[in-house]
């Protein structure tokens, strides 16, 4: 992730950032640069917004920021109502309510970072008014409430760019709850955002662009019945050994859940180098040479992912001793192994479009 400076006072700020803490102005994204500025009102249109250090765009804020639940700007020559990342809801928490106000606000701090990544590659992102077929579209849904008291849960999914997030796993307990009870190590809000993604970008980038023999050679063929495949990922668990192959437990499953894993990984490793690289972050451990990294570079505008590898490694095992000495779980708890590593190459080829 960017760091960003004040247009106004020149200060640090940062992609949450609604104002800029040293002069006190209004912050907004501007997402044909993907850059975060500082905003002036326009003098002769009420709610309208001009940048500081470029007055020739109007700008109005996304609708959602009325509920602090959102900062990005759309051009107000455009005919799009919501932001870039806002226009592809559909049901989302009741904002009457304290509960569903706080868990919206937490659910679209993550999904504008995954609209993020989608911004830095330019990754396809038809909407169901383009695409009313296979278009992307979110519903942030409610645990229902039966008559008896009982509460069914809802189901986190994919189904031909219709995405499902449980608003409930805003809450931290729940999340926790789910994630020992799947025995998982990682379960986040961004982390199901960029899962399930990615079963989108697999339909758009693989299978309508006919890229499914490439895809077959790595990840399997995907054409096996995938409830059968899921039924017996419960049942029977995955094979001895499954960890020198597969990036998380759920990736057995079958091969576009093995995608998906990898799609989400791959936009974890990338933003979080991206964000390591404007700290200028580089390891020098003592008596460990081969512990030494420098995260140099931009990692969105590197093509070879063996050298990204190579940085991400040692700074996430580093990360992770850090997590250790503050009595917490790591940071970032997989091993990239030959294997694995070829199946995210994979997918930051296709993502970076050299194949």
């Amino acid at each position: 992730m960017k760091l960003f400076r004040c247009d106004n006072c020149g200060n640090s700020i940062y992609f949450e950032n609604r104002s800029c803490l040293k002069c006190g102005l209004r912050l907004g994204f501007v997402c044909e640069e993907i850059s975060l500025h500082a905003m002036q009102p326009d003098a002769n249109h009420a709610d309208r917004w001009r940048r500081v250090d470029q007055q020739q765009f109007v700008y109005r804020f996304c609708p959602n920021a009325a509920f602090d639940v959102c900062n990005w700007l759309v051009r107000d020559d455009s005919d799009e109502a919501f932001c870039t990342a806002c226009r592809y809801n559909g049901l989302v928490p009741n904002a009457k309510s304290r509960e569903g106000l706080r868990r919206w606000r937490a659910i679209s701090d993550a999904q504008r970072h995954l609209f993020y990544s989608f911004l830095r590659w330019d990754l396809p992102r038809p909407s169901r008014k383009e695409d009313p077929i296979g278009g992307l579209r979110f519903d942030l849904k409610d645990d229902k409430i039966n008559p008896d008291g009982s509460c069914q849960p809802v189901l986190i999914g994919h189904d031909e760019g219709h995405i499902v997030i449980r608003t409930a796993e805003a809450d931290d307990p729940t999340r926790e709850q789910q994630r020992a009870m799947m025995n998982e190590p990682y379960r986040t809000l961004l982390g199901h955002f960029r899962h399930e993604t990615g079963h989108f970008i697999w339909n758009k980038m693989v299978r309508d662009a006919g890229k499914t023999e490439s895809f077959r050679a790595v990840f399997g063929d995907e054409s096996v019945d995938y409830d059968e495949a899921l039924k017996r990922h419960y049942t029977r668990g995955p094979r001895p050994g499954w960890g020198s192959s597969y990036i998380s437990y759920y990736a057995t499953t079958h091969p576009w859940e093995d995608f998906a894993e990898c799609f989400a990984h791959v936009l974890h490793i990338i933003n979080s180098l991206e964000t390591a690289h404007m700290f200028g972050i580089a390891l020098a451990p003592m008596s460990h040479d081969f512990l030494a990294a420098h995260a140099n570079f931009d990692p969105y505008s590197v093509l070879d992912f063996e050298r990204i590898a190579e940085v991400w490694i040692p700074l996430s095992l580093a990360l992770n001793t850090i997590h250790h000495s503050m009595g917490e779980r790591d940071l970032y708890p997989f091993i990239l192994t030959p294997v694995i590593k070829g199946k995210l190459a994979y997918v930051h080829s296709l993502l970076t479009r050299q194949i």
